[in-house]
């Protein structure tokens, strides 16, 4: 009788790991959401995220695994909600505070130490007295996404170690460094502060956007805001002070990762146009973040990886 031979296991196919820099934007930076979710439906598994302002909040939270409560709870944000969550102030070097959003944010997600993460992460910050780049990768969680999202004269600088710090985006807008990519298979850069241009084609969308009866054409009008020449709205306004001070922080950032990308460059970078929408539209969070899903889609899709 012949003795059967024995079965040799086989290992699982190893998982691609990815480390991400997700680039500052306010409100643009929730299509980092859509690339982080866009990337494991994919089969990548992210092994550590470097961040600047709402990058660093998104690339926080996710490595704290609650994206998904963030994600549900910002997409259910109308316009009153936001404003409810702005405590002003006329003190202290910004209009806002801060406290209000990141009181919520904690209970939401909870706070925890980064070093006790289940990931890599570093929130990239600048000490604003020193003139200097600061990676903040160890204390608490939402301490050092506070410091991160501090957009000078917007909200008030977040004390740290006696040191005045604000957003990272002032000094590096994408944070892609030699230090990260040694941490994973690929480096994947995500900047929301691309060229302005116009967004891709409504077919596309609607041939890729799912969810609620209605979604596909609501994400349709979205676009169709962004279209600089296809519009009848009122005749031209001049901006106010906070919108003139966002459209020259924008430019200086945009111009400023192109030139850090160029000299850092990542094996994939995914780059969405600066006028998808303000810093503070956080109450269109769903077409957002299905923005940053459909262009890491694409991005994906015509990468040759190595």
């Amino acid at each position: 009788m012949n003795t059967p031979l024995p079965i040799e296991a086989t290992d699982p196919p190893r998982q691609p790991t990815v480390a991400l820099a997700l680039g500052s934007g306010g409100a643009k930076g929730l299509a980092h959401i859509g690339v982080i979710e866009e990337l494991e439906a994919q089969g990548y598994r992210i092994a550590a995220i470097a961040g600047s302002s709402m990058g660093a909040l998104v690339g926080g939270i996710h490595a704290a695994g609650k994206l998904a409560v963030y994600r549900d709870w910002v997409s259910a944000l109308a316009k009153f909600d936001v404003l409810r969550l702005v405590d002003w102030t006329f003190s202290g070097g910004g209009l806002i505070k801060g406290e209000k959003i990141i009181g919520t944010l904690r209970e939401l997600v909870g706070d925890v130490l980064i070093e006790e993460l289940p990931l890599a992460f570093t929130a990239v910050v600048v000490d604003i007295d020193r003139g200097r780049e600061v990676w903040l990768s160890r204390g608490p969680l939402f301490d050092a996404i506070r410091a991160s999202i501090a957009i000078p004269t917007v909200f008030r600088p977040h004390h740290v170690d006696g040191r005045r710090l604000v957003d990272g985006g002032l000094l590096n807008p994408v944070p892609v460094t030699p230090l990260i990519r040694e941490t994973a298979d690929y480096l994947v850069a995500v900047s929301v502060d691309g060229v302005a241009m116009e967004p891709a084609p409504a077919p596309l969308v609607e041939a890729e956007v799912g969810g609620a009866p209605g979604y596909r054409q609501r994400v349709g009008a979205f676009i169709s805001r962004l279209m600089p020449h296809g519009s009848n709205t009122d005749a031209p306004r001049e901006p106010g002070a906070i919108e003139l001070l966002t459209q020259a922080m924008d430019l200086m950032q945009a111009n400023l990762a192109r030139l850090r990308l160029s000299a850092y460059e990542p094996d994939l970078l995914i780059q969405l146009p600066r006028n998808m929408a303000s810093p503070y539209e956080f109450y269109r969070a769903r077409e957002l973040i299905e923005l940053g899903r459909l262009q890491a889609r694409e991005a994906l899709a015509h990468w040759p990886r190595r």
